[in-house]
């Protein structure tokens, strides 16, 4: 009975967590406007990217491909892609440089003025990810970040913040897919006049 017991409070714990986002208008209007801001990106050509480590590099891929394959319709692709899918590219830049830099230099090559670069760090202190943000700052790409209660200095660096009300990384990583889906929806939704 306890594991049971267990069981429940952690899906409670997560359901709790989610109707504060529910709550939340100010997160709603965020949604909106960061939706806006990639159909605005997707219509004059811009490219989406995201970048994470560990469970937030999963994210990361998992959101690109809602973006570059589809999420509820058949329809174009849209150009978004996870900065770390390239191993080699990450393996070498970590050996040769620092694990510190590896996503920096790809915004350096890849990012331009319109782009966006959504940016997730639970803790929202990955130095790596930081650089990266600051990196996309100098090259005028919007900055986009999924963190944590805290948000750490990423909450600082990114132009818009989605900052989850926990300290808890399951349950702050379920809600960043959860938005990260609500954009998802409603980019194919606006893009594609469905």
């Amino acid at each position: 009975m306890e594991d049971l017991a267990k069981i429940k409070d952690i899906i409670e714990q997560s359901v709790q967590l989610k109707e504060k986002l529910l709550n939340d208008a100010s997160l709603h209007e965020d949604l909106l406007n960061v939706s806006e801001k990639v159909v605005a990106t997707f219509k004059k050509d811009g490219k989406v990217f995201f970048c994470g480590n560990g469970g937030s590099a999963a994210d990361a891929q998992h959101l690109a491909a809602e973006f570059s394959g589809r999420f509820y319709t058949d329809r174009d692709p849209l150009f978004a892609e996870a900065l770390h899918v390239n191993g080699s590219y990450i393996s070498a830049v970590a050996n040769d440089y620092s694990w510190e830099e590896v996503y920096s230099r790809l915004v350096k090559a890849k990012c331009r003025k319109g782009d966006i670069l959504f940016a997730i760090s639970t803790s929202g202190n990955s130095p790596n990810v930081i650089n990266a943000v600051q990196q996309a700052k100098i090259q005028d790409t919007l900055t986009i970040g999924f963190t944590g209660e805290k948000g750490g200095k990423l909450k600082e660096e990114c132009d818009i913040c989605f900052s989850i009300p926990s300290q808890d990384t399951p349950r702050i990583q379920e809600c960043h897919i959860l938005i990260g889906h609500i954009i998802c929806q409603m980019v194919e939704e606006k893009y594609f006049a469905l």
